[in-house]
């Protein structure tokens, strides 16, 4: 049971630091290097950073932590790791207030600029076929989709980067709980 807990706490840790990290990231380098880009530029990487992460190298650490962190809690509430459960039930709760954030306001906001024309063409622009009949499209696309993505997209790597901090915490409490009357070890 010991050492369940204490995968099902380390795998969940690992899993909530990578969302934390990649959050992050986006935060401090992508989006302020995005925002140099002219407006075609920006919509056509957004969309193709978008389309890209929708892999099991992003949905695996991005979903398995809400199960882990259920099960987690269970088995502290059932376990020599009690004190650690209010810590687990608090990033469980900010992990999944980012999870929300992702899922209510960031992925529709990608699902709405993937609709945006790019493609140059009469066809595709319903117009003269030059660049400049969709430079407006573009730019309210961008407009209506920077500003939201990346305030929503701060607030779940604060989210997830609280959990984190919090999860690491109930890991630590988790382990010290196991040297009680255990000659030390965890």
């Amino acid at each position: 049971m010991r050492a369940l807990q204490t995968a099902t706490l380390l795998v969940a840790t690992l899993g909530v630091g990578l969302m934390a990290g990649l959050f992050t990231a986006f935060a401090y380098a992508v989006m302020p290097g995005l925002r140099r880009s002219d407006d075609r530029t920006f919509v056509q990487a957004m969309r193709n950073i978008n389309r890209a992460i929708v892999n099991g190298w992003f949905l695996l650490p991005f979903l398995l932590p809400i199960p882990l962190l259920v099960l987690a809690a269970i088995l502290a509430r059932n376990g020599p790791g009690r004190i650690a459960l209010p810590w687990i039930l608090a990033a469980l709760v900010l992990y999944l207030a980012g999870f929300l954030v992702t899922g209510g306001v960031n992925v529709p906001l990608n699902n709405a600029l993937d609709k945006v024309p790019t493609n140059e063409g009469p066809a595709a622009s319903g117009g003269s076929g030059d660049p400049a009949d969709r430079s407006g499209d573009l730019q309210a696309a961008r407009d209506g989709f920077e500003g939201r993505w990346v305030t929503w997209n701060l607030v779940r790597a604060l989210a997830h980067t609280a959990a984190f901090g919090v999860l690491a915490w109930a890991l630590f409490l988790h382990g010290t709980a196991g040297t009680a009357g255990t000659g030390g070890s965890v």
